[in-house]
């Protein structure tokens, strides 16, 4: 496993992050299995949200599993978020970044996940009322109660990390954007700069080459999906030349498709970590082998060809 330094703590934090969003149904002894798997992969990094598996039932029932296994908490690097709301009257969510309810939010995780603070909170998503001296103000106060040892936020663009940033005493640690080798819009905006066509269209703002350059961590997600939960392209037909490529390159490398779809995500020369969602502790295995080598230059040019993608 390779390990990238993450939050004010400088921890060394896994470039596989185990994500949790689908844990609710699991059983506190399974989601401690998948954890301890995770473990031995040398994967230290655990993801979760309120809003994940109903309000707070992913952290409740991660929350029981840590409790479970003596001393293992404090084994891992705890990350959660804060700031989506179910919707009172409509079907749906909505966004809340007022200080209310993230001190709320907080100490409601806290509780869920039987602990006393978290190492990472994100902002989930962007709010676009968002007044970004009351969020440095309560992050602040979340810091000096010790519930709260990093910041970062989630699908945030430039200008509203540098919105938010210029009052905060602090770096954000990391940005969690969607990235995978069929939806890589991000890397399409700067092959395709100053060129027509709807390749070109920058739709964030840079957020990797801004990550790279204040030394935040990107934290991919869906990095098995294509479009926006689209489903996994693995094995899909409609993806058998990508398909083919990850299979050429991983059996030379001897591992599987899974494992060379994180590793092309990791292979960006910046602080990198690959979120992966799944519940199956053979899938974390799986994944894990994706940080036992890098993918050359050739390699990960093929397979993002392979994915439909044209280079000016």
């Amino acid at each position: 496993m390779r390990y990238v330094e993450f939050g004010s703590q400088k921890a060394k934090a896994s470039e596989l992050v185990l994500g949790l969003m689908r844990i609710r149904e699991m059983t506190p002894a399974q989601v401690a299995e998948l954890v301890q798997t995770g473990m031995d992969c040398g994967v230290n990094v655990l993801d979760t949200a309120p809003i994940y598996g109903g309000w707070h039932g992913c952290e409740c029932t991660l929350g029981a599993a840590l409790a479970s296994v003596p001393g293992l908490r404090e084994q891992v690097i705890l990350q959660t978020k804060v700031g989506i709301r179910p919707h009172p009257t409509r079907k749906g969510n909505y966004f809340d970044f007022s200080r209310e309810h993230i001190l709320q939010s907080v100490d409601e995780s806290l509780a869920a996940l039987q602990t006393d603070h978290v190492d990472s909170l994100l902002l989930h998503r962007p709010d676009v009322l968002m007044v970004p001296e009351e969020v440095a103000g309560v992050f602040q106060t979340l810091h000096d109660a010790g519930k709260v040892l990093s910041f970062g936020v989630s699908n945030q663009n430039v200008a509203t990390m540098a919105r938010l940033q210029r009052y905060l005493p602090f770096p954000i640690t990391c940005n969690q954007v969607q990235l995978s080798c069929a939806f890589s819009p991000a890397f399409n905006s700067t092959f395709n700069v100053n060129m027509e066509g709807p390749a070109a269209a920058d739709r964030d703002g840079g957020v990797f080459e801004y990550a790279y350059s204040n030394g935040q961590v990107v934290q991919a997600w869906s990095v098995m999906q294509h479009g926006y939960f689209g489903g996994t392209f693995i094995d899909d037909l409609e993806y058998a030349e990508l398909n083919s490529t990850l299979q050429r390159i991983a059996d030379e490398h001897g591992v599987t498709k899974t494992a060379v779809a994180v590793n092309w995500v990791l292979r960006y020369p910046g602080k990198m970590q690959a979120i992966v969602g799944t519940t199956k502790p053979e899938r974390v295995r799986e994944s894990a082998a994706a940080t036992t080598w890098e993918m050359s230059r050739e390699d990960w040019y093929d397979v993002y060809l392979a994915a439909g993608n044209i280079l000016p």
